[in-house]
């Protein structure tokens, strides 16, 4: 799994330090034109802004101690203009500080929480996203999952592939929604399959088994609002030395196949109803079959790709990136493909990404 979140985070971290010094710039910059400029200018009252700004981003006792040097700057002041009203200046920076202590203080401990959050969110993520085998016989597998926000690692998107007695089966899907109640729809359904891909010979039955789990977990644990809670699914059965592929579209964007330049894109015959609307719009499902030989290129993905928006508002153009792409093997193209994402979107994602990459290798 290629992950989001973190290479971002590394590219925010010289811009955050700098950020994190800005209550000292600020203090030299007040402290400067104090001491430069007339004293009726009285820039000195802006001396409890400093520690003020460093509640934001401090523990308490840098905060005290930042406010405590302004009251000193204070005093010194006062000694080179007598007449700054050394005292009322003075009696704003301690009332500030004291607040900004406090205020730091109710900041830690609510980033205490939300880290623990944080914690419990990836765990619960990667009960949905577990760690795929690259390689299952003669196929290579490689998956990507990206954040919309580098903050928030956990969301309705969800992928899973395992080799069972009927071939290689991949599942590849989007829950309505985000956080931990997408996440527990996500979760049921991939659980589901799970089970399903061993047992069900038939995709169709499989399709069904994901649709009554994520029919009951909505029962159990219904969506907040007037607006239902369903999930798109894409189904894709490899056997093995068949030289084609069986796919089944619940309400997902297609599947793409790549071959030294040559693109396919495998749109269902018919649609089939997403998962939790079966009993709505009728459980009709149709299995598309394609070929599928040495050097193909398989690839799934959720709306979050097609639909990353540029500035100027244009939509990620993927099937003229994939064209343009060369030969390589999976994990090569999804590294491609999560670099130009962010540099495409210019770091800004507005919905979460899911990915699989699948080759069926020549050997």
């Amino acid at each position: 799994m290629i992950e989001s979140g973190r290479s971002r985070l590394r590219t925010r971290r010289g811009q955050g330090r700098l950020v994190r010094l800005s209550p000292v710039f600020l203090t030299v910059v007040i402290a400067s034109l104090a001491y430069t400029t007339p004293p009726e200018m009285a820039f000195s009252r802006l001396l409890p802004a400093a520690p003020a700004l460093a509640a934001a981003m401090w523990p308490v006792l840098p905060t005290v101690l930042l406010g405590t040097v302004c009251l000193l700057l204070m005093i010194g002041l006062s000694l080179v203009f007598p007449d700054l009203g050394t005292w009322w200046t003075a009696s704003g920076i301690i009332a500030v500080t004291v607040a900004a202590a406090y205020g730091s203080h109710v900041r830690l401990q609510r980033e205490r929480t939300l880290f623990q959050v944080r914690l419990v969110a990836d765990a619960a993520q990667q009960v949905v996203l577990s760690p795929m085998p690259r390689r299952i016989g003669g196929i290579e597998i490689e998956s990507l999952y990206l954040a919309a926000a580098a903050e928030a690692r956990i969301g309705g998107d969800f992928y899973e592939g395992v080799d069972t007695p009927f071939g290689v089966r991949l599942l590849i899907g989007d829950v309505r929604g985000k956080g931990l109640p997408a996440v527990g729809a996500a979760a049921a359904i991939v659980n589901a399959f799970r089970e399903a891909a061993y047992g069900e010979a038939e995709l169709v039955d499989i399709a069904r088994r994901l649709d009554a789990s994520s029919t009951r977990y909505n029962a159990s644990f219904p969506p907040e609002g007037p607006m239902e809670r369903f999930a798109t699914a894409l189904l894709v059965q490899i056997p093995h030395g068949a030289g084609r592929i069986d796919v089944l579209n619940c309400g997902h964007p297609p599947p793409l196949i790549l071959n030294r330049g040559k693109l396919r894109v495998l749109d269902s015959a018919a649609p089939s109803p997403l998962l939790s609307l079966a009993e709505l719009i009728g459980d009709h499902y149709t299995v598309d079959t394609f070929g599928f030989g040495p050097d193909d290129v398989l690839l799934l993905y959720t709306d979050g790709i097609a639909e990353a928006r540029a500035r100027d508002g244009e939509f990620f153009p993927l099937t003229e990136w994939m064209r343009r792409q060369p030969p390589a093997p999976p994990r090569d193209l999804l590294t491609a493909l999560h670099r130009d994402l962010l540099r495409y979107s210019r770091g800004r994602l507005d919905d979460d990404i899911a990915a699989l990459a699948v080759r069926l290798s020549a050997s």
